[in-house]
């Protein structure tokens, strides 16, 4: 089953298409509806407002066998705890290897951003067609790991 972080993954569509011709089901879990294939391999849970509240359903239902889809670290370090695999919307493996030093880092320059009283330090690049390109190769790569 892949399990996805839905809210602001752009790579949606191309999971649905990996999923159908892998036949594995996709669960979108979001804070609101969104809009998704009416096809038995793809069901949606509405996790409403509450901080964190997509996270914590996506936590519960990690575990072997998963495939967790989120650029959110420490849903990504709940779900390797839980025995899932993790990818990000751009491709990149998250494992128990790679989550720590990944965490410290996220941790450090939301310290730093807390002390620029409100300057931009910038975000995240865009995202590219290279990014779509490798996350379609780590997730078939990940599917043919899960067994599928």
């Amino acid at each position: 089953m892949i399990l996805v972080d839905a809210d602001a993954c752009p790579v949606k569509d191309d999971i649905y298409t990996v999923a159908f011709r892998h036949k594995v089901p996709v669960h979108l879990f979001a804070g609101q509806y969104l809009r998704h294939p009416d096809h038995p391999l793809i069901s949606m849970t509405m996790a409403g407002d509450a901080f964190d509240a997509a996270d914590d359903l996506i936590a519960e239902r990690a575990g072997p066998g998963c495939l967790v889809i989120t650029a959110d670290l420490p849903l990504a370090d709940r779900a390797i705890k839980a025995g899932a695999m993790v990818l990000t919307h751009r491709g990149e493996t998250l494992s128990a290897a790679n989550i720590g030093p990944k965490l410290a880092t996220r941790d450090l320059l939301a310290d730093l951003r807390g002390g620029l009283d409100g300057q931009a330090l910038g975000g995240p690049r865009p995202f590219s067609k290279a990014d779509r390109s490798a996350f379609l190769q780590a997730l078939d790569r990940a599917l043919r790991m899960l067994g599928a």
